[in-house]
Parts: C-alpha cells; structure tokens; sequence
C-alpha cells in the first residue's frame, strides 16, 4: 500500500511539472512605474487581455479567438512576466537580461518608448531570442541588422508619409493647401526620427517648415516654446510628445489663445490621461494611429475584445493597447505554428507570419514581416477628438465622422 501510495503521489507531481512546464512565458518590458508607468499599467492590462483571449474560452472573431492555449503545443497557456524599466532605457537593458537569464522566457515583447526598444533589443540579439516590438515607432529600430528584432506596429515613416498624404488630399478637396507647417518634438530617439522624416516629407510637399522647436522630456514648463510655436503661426502644428508634454502645450496653447490645426504623432495625445486632463481642449485636435476604435463593421472582433480591455481597466483601447494586443496575439501565433519553444523555430515562424488584416483588430492590409523584421502592411489612419473621443476621420473608405478642417478658413 505504502509502495502505491508512493507511485500515485509520484504521478501527481509529475503530472504538476508537466502542466507547469506548459506555460510558454513570455517577457513584457514595459514603464510600470514613474512618468510612464500609466502607459505601462494600460499595456499591462492590454497584454492580460489577449492572453487571456487565447488562454480562456471566450471565442472571439480572429486569430487565436477560439481559445483553449496553443493548439500545437498540446493546449499550452501563454504566461507573461513583466518587467518595469522605468522609462530608462539601462533598466530596460538589465530587466530584458533578468528576464531571459532567471526567468527563462521564449521571447520578450515591448516596451513603450523607443529608447528603450534600442537596449531591450540588443539584448535579445544577443542572447538569441525574438523580441516582438509591439508599440515602438522610430523607423531607425529595424535598421540595425537585427536578426531577432520583428515589429507589427508601423515605424514612424510610415505614419508620417500618412500625415502628408492627408494634408495633401483634403487641401486638394477643401481648396485651402497646407502651405507651412511647425514641428515641436521631445528629445530622444522617437521624437528626433519623427521630426528629421516630418522635415523631409515638407520639403517634398514644398511646404515651408516656419518653427523646428525640440525640447526636453518631461519639462516642467513648456511656455516659451508654445510662444515660438504661435509667433511662426503655421498652417498645421505637427507634435511627436509624451503624455505629461502634451497635456503641458495644450493648456499653454488655450492660455495663450493659440488653437492651431494639429496633427500628432499619436503617444501622449492618444492617452486617456491626457483626454481627460485638457477636457474640452482635446476637440479638433488629430492624430494618426494604428487603430480604428469605430471601425466595428470591417473588424468585428473590436467590440468582444474592447469589452474585456475595458472591463480590466477602465478605458477603451487607443492605438497604443491595441497595438500591443495584436503583437502578443501574433508572437503566439508564431509559437503555436512553430510547435515550439526553441527561439530558432519561433523566429522563423515569425519570418514566414502572413496573417490577413480582418483576423485582427486593426484596420490594416494585414501581418507580414520583411527581412528586417518590419511589419510592411501596416495601414495608418486619421483620428479627430470630439468631446474626448477620438474617430475615424480618413481614408474615406474607413471614415466614421466628419472632419473639422479650419485650415485656410
């Protein structure tokens, strides 16, 4: 009996090990903490949430809706362990470097701020493992010769092209061109790459750049540089900033009386937070964005999965939850088609990702990666904010509401 008892409690935990080392854990870098880490705690939600879309039984339009785990990895759960670096890209170098050494994640997936991509990835370059950039958006992170770097979200080239390709079609339809634009950015890699395109692109549109203002992040004033930016008094305002920054020059714009056509570079302009801080002064402003919260008919899977986002934190998705829930929901997929968890059949089941635009949330042609780890069908579009919401405003074909154009007015 005691021998029985042995080799029933042997089984048992055998069985345990065997259910633990199901798990396929997955490393989440991201600001839960300090000027950022609202963002981070919305990126944490938003992770949990596809997780537990592909985990649970929720049957959900799309890929990996169905549920139940990893169907070629026996039902296995996707398990996150999440990492804060604080918005500093060394912590972010030694959280991705902990993860993988102690924790032993499959991939890791991030991180916010580009900066911090820089280091996350050069970690996973060296240690050999797939590191899925789910809301990075300098166009220089794939451009490294990275062969573990993989990003769906589009760069910031591609979403400034949109920009001015907006610009162009509704000054062609309205009558009043976009003859002069003023660039204002904060100081690190993602605003200093947006600006050098967004110059460039003016100077193709043969649109006059009348203000070139950088500034530091998280300035505890933005004052001057607002007055800068209404004594040039551009045609379009183009802001690339974090959350704190744009709440700083939208009050300091309404103090002033400036109230300029802006089109940002989504980030802290697109951030709860911000919405509900500037109130009513979010109203005209637009942005591009990954994302289309109203595009319902064309991406049914929006409504089932903003409703569990929503339920976990309180919010909606915005471009940057919702682009970190496709990530996670196309490195697992990854996994599940490799059948594996060996990095090396990860990242070329990563290469070989084709997944078509409607077996996701956005409103893109769809997921596929080029040879330097870029998602190429990445399809932005513009937002406008009225009473603290943002809309689809353009292309025509996935416009919901009317734009508020005033330029030239």
């Amino acid at each position: 009996m005691k021998a029985f008892l042995a080799a029933a409690f042997a089984l048992l935990a055998a069985a345990g090990s065997a259910r633990a080392a199901d798990d396929i854990l997955i490393g989440a870098v991201y600001p839960l903490t300090g000027n950022g880490g609202q963002v981070g705690l919305d990126a944490k939600a938003a992770l949990e949430t596809e997780a537990e879309i592909i985990n649970g039984h929720h049957d959900i339009p799309g890929l990996l809706g169905k549920g139940g785990g990893l169907s070629h990895l026996g039902g296995a759960h996707i398990r996150l362990v999440f990492a804060d670096h604080q918005s500093d890209p060394q912590k972010a170098r030694a959280e991705a470097e902990r993860l993988i050494t102690q924790e032993h994640v499959v991939a890791l997936i991030g991180s916010y701020q580009s900066a911090t991509a820089v280091t996350i990835s050069q970690v996973a370059d060296r240690y050999e493992i797939p590191y899925m950039s789910a809301d990075n958006s300098s166009p220089s992170l794939n451009k490294r010769g990275l062969k573990w770097f993989f990003r769906t979200t589009p760069h910031d080239e591609m979403f400034s092209q949109v920009m001015f390709d907006f610009m162009k079609d509704i000054g062609a339809k309205t009558g009043h061109p976009v003859k002069t634009v003023s660039v204002i950015y904060e100081d690190t890699i993602f605003g200093t790459d947006s600006s050098t395109i967004q110059k460039k692109l003016a100077e193709a549109a043969g649109m006059k750049v009348l203000a070139d203002i950088r500034y530091r992040g998280n300035s505890p004033s933005l004052s001057t540089e607002v007055q800068r930016l209404q004594a040039a008094g551009a045609d379009v305002l183009l802001p690339t900033s974090y959350t704190s920054d744009a709440i700083l020059m939208v009050k300091g714009m309404h103090d002033l009386g400036y109230k300029p056509a802006i089109i940002a570079q989504s980030a802290g302009f697109v951030e709860q937070n911000f919405l509900t801080a500037v109130g009513p002064l979010s109203d005209g402003i637009m942005t591009r964005s990954s994302f289309a919260l109203d595009a319902t008919k064309s991406r049914p899977a929006i409504v089932p999965v903003n409703t569990m986002y929503h339920a976990a934190s309180g919010k909606d998705m915005n471009d940057n939850t919702s682009r970190e829930i496709v990530a996670l929901q196309i490195l697992a997929d990854a996994i599940d088609r490799a059948g594996s968890t060996k990095p090396e059949d990860i990242r070329k089941a990563l290469i070989a990702t084709d997944v078509p635009g409607d077996q996701t949330i956005m409103p893109w042609k769809g997921i596929k990666f080029d040879s330097t780890g870029q998602n190429t069908l990445g399809t932005p579009v513009i937002l406008q904010a009225k009473d603290g919401v943002y809309h689809t405003v353009w292309p025509d074909d996935v416009a919901v509401a009317k734009l508020i154009w005033s330029v030239g007015q």
